[in-house]
């Protein structure tokens, strides 16, 4: 027979641990209560917290209006807005080209390195002497910067700085782009850009020039200098630069809309049109030759742009003479005939037979290479500059004129040129026109429009000496 079992075996075994002991579970009623009572203390904050926010504002605002008062009533305390500042630093020069290329030292107009002045707006033109001399940095900004604004803060100012991509070098290197600037200067080393502009959103960079902080003790700003925008390209890239205004040595894809080792550039070294000067000569001798030359895959616009660029070219002194048995033709360096003489005697070119100029013209171009190549001097006092009717030159016999050459360049404007030699004051009948000036330095200009309207010249014999 089984062992009765006593009331207190019953009871769980005291001495087990808590973590065995067996937990009540929640009943449904209290799973539910506390739902509600979570919801409830959401709702309570939710109402609550406007309340409470407004009260932390009133006394916020209350405690600043106190303190504010009492620092207003203090002499001692009371804070002065500080007058803008007229100092500020401002780049010397301008910069020497709009497009800068790695690599390539950064100067200024004059080819010189840059340098920083202290000015003072209101007379930007006397240098600011201090008393101390202090530091300026100089840094690289957005080409966006400042926007449509001449002013700004510091905190602006240096947003906009510009450094270096991760994994690049400095943008800037060289020389110190850190200077001191004693007796109102500060001038700048050898510094040049490393990285192209390409990767930011203006593709732009400005340099920018500021004051070091804690250099300059007073009170008073000075505000950051900064330079025109412009463009980095890589190094690589000014293999390829066309120049402006070419030289007549330059490769003919030097001129605009001809792409080194392009067609137009494949389809004139065919021709043995190799520079600029090949180019020119050409368009003077024979322009629809050069023309059917490049072909219809340049268009007329193109055409136009490419033959502008060209007449921009510096021509320089170099004077050729061609010789036969009883003529003597002087041509410039793009074939234009600047003199003539047959049979011993120095003619008036507008009364020369077209046909026999035009036809001497051509040999003279085929045998370049064999021509009398000398050093002339054209007549300074003879430019022509652009506008309907000239001002009086200071000498008085100089009359109306029309464009033919500006500051050594050709211009783009048709207009037929002929030249005597004498030391006299020449008259010379150029159709609608007749114009008295000077002959000095044995050159005689003649002009002749045919167009009637005035606005282009078109020329009737492009041999003869032309802008």
């Amino acid at each position: 027979m089984a062992a009765k079992r006593f009331y207190n075996d019953s009871k769980p075994d005291q001495d087990q641990p808590p973590e065995k002991r067996m937990r009540p579970r929640p009943s449904f009623a209290s799973v539910i209560g506390e739902v509600v009572m979570v919801n409830s203390l959401q709702n309570l904050f939710s109402t609550l917290e406007p309340l409470l926010r407004k009260v932390v504002k009133e006394e916020v605002e209350s405690t600043l209006r106190r303190h504010t008062h009492t620092i207003t009533r203090s002499p001692s305390l009371r804070i002065q807005a500080l007058e803008p500042s007229t100092l500020r630093l401002s780049f010397r020069n301008k910069l020497s080209e709009s497009t800068i290329f790695t690599g390539s030292k950064i100067t200024d107009m004059d080819n010189n390195p840059l340098q920083v002045l202290l000015i003072n707006s209101d007379h930007p033109t006397v240098p600011i002497v201090l008393h101390h001399s202090i530091k300026i940095e100089i840094v690289v900004l957005d080409g966006d910067f400042p926007g449509n604004s001449e002013t700004w803060t510091s905190e602006e100012f240096n947003n906009k700085i510009v450094k270096e991509r991760s994994g690049k070098r400095p943008l800037l290197t060289g020389g110190d782009l850190t200077v001191t600037m004693r007796d109102g200067f500060a001038p700048i080393g050898d510094i040049e850009f490393t990285d192209n502009s390409s990767w930011i959103r203006s593709r732009r960079f400005r340099l920018g020039a500021k004051v070091v902080p804690g250099s300059y003790q007073d009170s008073a700003r000075i505000c950051e200098a900064i330079t025109e925008s412009f463009v980095v390209k890589d190094h690589r890239g000014e293999l390829y630069k066309k120049h402006h205004p070419p030289q007549l040595e330059d490769e003919v894809w030097r001129l605009e809309k001809i792409g080194k080792d392009g067609a137009f550039h494949k389809k004139l070294a065919a021709e043995g049109i190799k520079t600029v000067q090949d180019f020119l000569k050409l368009s003077v001798v024979d322009p629809p030759k050069l023309r059917n030359i490049l072909g219809l895959g340049m268009s007329e616009k193109i055409w136009e742009a490419t033959l502008k660029h060209a007449r921009t070219c510096t021509l320089g002194n170099k004077l050729y003479i061609f010789r036969g048995n009883n003529f003597s033709f002087t041509l410039n360096p793009i074939c234009q005939v600047l003199r003539a003489e047959i049979d011993g005697q120095i003619r008036d070119l507008t009364s020369i037979n077209g046909a026999y100029v035009e036809s001497l013209v051509r040999q003279a171009y085929a045998t370049w290479s064999s021509l009398q190549e000398l050093d002339g001097t054209l007549n300074e006092t003879a430019l022509i500059t652009q506008g309907e009717t000239m001002q009086q030159y200071s000498n008085p016999q100089m009359e109306m004129v029309k464009p033919f050459q500006q500051n050594g360049y050709i211009n783009e404007r048709a207009i037929d040129v002929g030249y005597g030699l004498s030391s006299n004051i020449g008259h010379v009948d150029c159709g609608e026109w007749v114009i008295t000036m000077p002959i000095e330095n044995g050159i005689n200009f003649c002009l002749s429009e045919t167009s009637s309207d005035g606005d282009e010249l078109t020329p009737s014999r492009p041999f003869l000496n032309r802008s």
